[in-house]
């Protein structure tokens, strides 16, 4: 193990960790204000990377695809719960459930027919092709780009959530949704801008996301059980628990996948290690999320009422 690798993972962990915080944002909004279940919400992420490859495709401009994708997926997001979804907040939990595992269903035959079955490349945008020198490391530029893009996106819904009356409605529709609408706030449309900000922080997951993964149907189903696992860890309803559990979780896993396996070796047998290894560090971010609830049921940075 050397200092270059370790740094190497760590950068990683954090390009990771903003990916899922991009991801769990929209997602702890709704959870947290509405108390719906989405399980569509990596369909979302899987549209806009598809939105966003096409759009290069067509343009050949990375910042293009951004200005397209994006809105685009908004679009999508606020025709997804005005049409399907709406109808369902005041059902059971099994129930929207199972509707928006449905649309999960749905949206990969769309892109199955639309884009095909095959996966999809997007290129690094030229600017960010090159790479960066930090510690003596090189370190790709895009990767940098990622961690800098969700920093950015964290400070804005920062703002956003403390800063303006929209984000004072949204903070007080999680503690008491029936009050903020009994005191005259439009809670269907309270409730639409939030998909809509989901929706594209779900897009911007995507469009980041599409350089460095393959784009491909069946995409947004792995990484929400990610996003659902830092939700839980984090707190749910919290934009702050979001952030922070994104950031352990993606830790905890791609450190504990590159070195698991090489602390292992110094406890029991080499071959053994090397076995068992990989497959302990795939249950690492569930074993810390067991041990989460099992400490603080509410997640490590829960909601702040009053």
């Amino acid at each position: 193990m050397t200092w270059g690798l370790f740094l190497t993972q760590v950068l990683n962990g954090l390009q990771l960790g903003v990916l899922l915080f991009l991801l769990a944002a929209g997602l702890t909004l709704v959870f947290g204000i509405m108390n719906f279940v989405n399980l569509a919400h990596g369909s979302i992420y899987m549209m806009g990377a598809y939105f966003a490859a096409a759009a290069v495709a067509k343009t050949g401009s990375f910042v293009a695809a951004a200005a397209i994708a994006i809105p685009a997926t908004m679009l999508l997001g606020l025709a997804i719960e005005r049409v399907a979804l709406m109808k369902l907040y005041s059902r059971d939990h099994l129930d929207q459930v199972l509707a928006t595992f449905g649309l999960i269903l749905v949206f990969n035959e769309v892109v199955r027919y639309v884009w095909g079955p095959s996966s999809i490349y997007m290129n690094v945008p030229d600017a960010l092709s090159g790479q960066v020198s930090l510690f003596g490391l090189n370190y790709p530029s895009y990767r940098f780009a990622i961690i800098a893009a969700g920093l950015v996106v964290a400070a804005g819904m920062y703002l956003l959530i403390n800063k303006t009356r929209l984000g004072m409605l949204i903070r007080a529709g999680a503690s008491n949704a029936e009050m903020v609408s009994a005191l005259g706030v439009n809670i269907k449309f309270l409730n639409s801008m939030v998909f809509a900000i989901g929706a594209g922080l779900a897009a911007v997951a995507g469009l980041m996301a599409g350089p460095i993964l393959s784009v491909q149907p069946g995409m947004g189903e792995p990484v929400l059980i990610l996003t659902l696992v830092v939700i839980v860890t984090g707190g749910i309803g919290s934009i702050r628990g979001a952030f922070y559990g994104a950031l352990i979780v993606g830790l905890v896993d791609t450190v504990g996948r590159a070195f698991l396996p090489l602390i292992l070796q110094f406890a029991i047998e080499r071959s053994l290690a090397q076995a068992a290894g990989p497959a302990i560090a795939s249950m690492l971010i569930y074993l810390l999320m067991a041990v989460v609830l099992a400490l603080k049921p509410q997640g490590l940075f829960p909601v702040k009422h009053g």
